[in-house]
């Protein structure tokens, strides 16, 4: 799999070049901030591997109206660098690489778990 060109960014990390991209429309779920946001990284010049990392925060094109923050390439340096030491080799070809960082993301309008009703 590789990354669409149109809407890529790139990005050196640690001499390095990746290309980036974040979807430019949301899903239907993320459009309903029912998922979180997930962006994509691969290497720029012989791409293998693809890193698909899913935030903590809605899209920021989401229908609800949900506060979301931009994704910055510091954002997309430091999953790259996470990916690397959890073992992502960007340069062989294979299935994409998932890197959960969702920890943290709720939808809005419902509870945690673990609470009684009534409860607020």
């Amino acid at each position: 799999m590789t990354l669409v060109k149109k809407g890529s960014r790139y990005l050196d990390v640690d001499g390095v070049t990746y290309r980036w991209r974040l979807r430019g429309r949301p899903t239907y779920s993320q459009g309903n901030v029912w998922g979180p946001l997930r962006f994509a990284v691969e290497l720029a010049e012989q791409p293998g591997a693809t890193l698909v990392v899913t935030t903590n925060q809605p899209h920021p094109s989401n229908w609800m109206g949900a506060p979301a923050r931009p994704v910055l390439p510091s954002h997309v340096a430091r999953a790259v660098r996470t990916a690397l030491a959890e073992g992502w080799q960007p340069a062989s070809p294979g299935k994409p690489f998932p890197l959960d960082q969702s920890e943290g993301f709720t939808v809005p309008g419902t509870r945690r778990l673990g609470r009684a009703a009534g409860e607020d």
